[in-house]
């Protein structure tokens, strides 16, 4: 079910910015939402492992039935098993797209995708959680081509390693595999494993 509150209140809740959007850099209210948001209480164990899991879940925009899909996958593969899940979520179309410091937020590169304006290997994809791989190109329609064009910024912002992007031609192409190192440092993807193997 696609989330409509306040997305300010789960940036507040988690202390960093889910959406890309410069705004949520600048909050009002920098502690958590409700009445008891300013007093200090110590987090449980089990409560710091649910917040981790949920700030995961929300960076990327899943629901909780995809975001456990993807641990199970990540559970059985013979590598670490957070790590993977992240390169896993890291493949989405919808994040590759944003990835590319190209656009506004990942709310926006989802609508992207979902409206068809995005072009996979010369066929166009509107599932914005299709999994790519190395070597995939990702462009956009030539009806859509001045509208894209439109909502760039005019500042693009720094894009990982593993991605290269051609801006004159408004070309995305996945280099690489991401190796952990050259993910978020902020996410702690052990504590999401911690929480769903309990």
């Amino acid at each position: 079910m696609r989330y409509i509150d306040s997305k300010a209140k789960r940036c507040r809740a988690v202390g960093v910015n889910l959406y890309g959007n410069e705004k949520f850099d600048r909050l009002k209210n920098p502690y958590p939402p409700g009445q008891h948001g300013q007093e200090r209480k110590k987090r449980s164990e089990y409560a710091g492992h649910l917040l981790e899991k949920q700030k995961i879940k929300w960076t990327y925009g899943l629901t909780e039935r995809q975001l456990v899909s993807l641990y199970e996958e990540a559970s059985k593969a013979k590598t670490v098993t957070g790590s993977f899940l992240l390169q896993l979520l890291e493949r989405r179309l919808d994040n590759l797209v944003y990835r590319s410091g190209l656009f506004a937020s990942r709310d926006q590169c989802r609508q992207l995708v979902s409206h068809g304006h995005v072009v996979v290997n010369n066929k166009r994809l509107t599932i914005a959680s299709a999994r790519l791989k190395t070597g995939d190109v990702i462009t956009f329609r030539a009806k859509s081509a001045a509208f894209v064009r439109a909502i760039i910024k005019d500042n693009p912002s720094i894009k990982p390693d593993w991605l290269s992007v051609d801006l004159k031609e408004m070309t995305i192409k996945m280099e690489a595999i991401p190796e952990r190192e050259q993910l978020d440092q902020t996410l702690q993807e052990h504590m999401l494993v911690e929480f769903y193997s309990r």
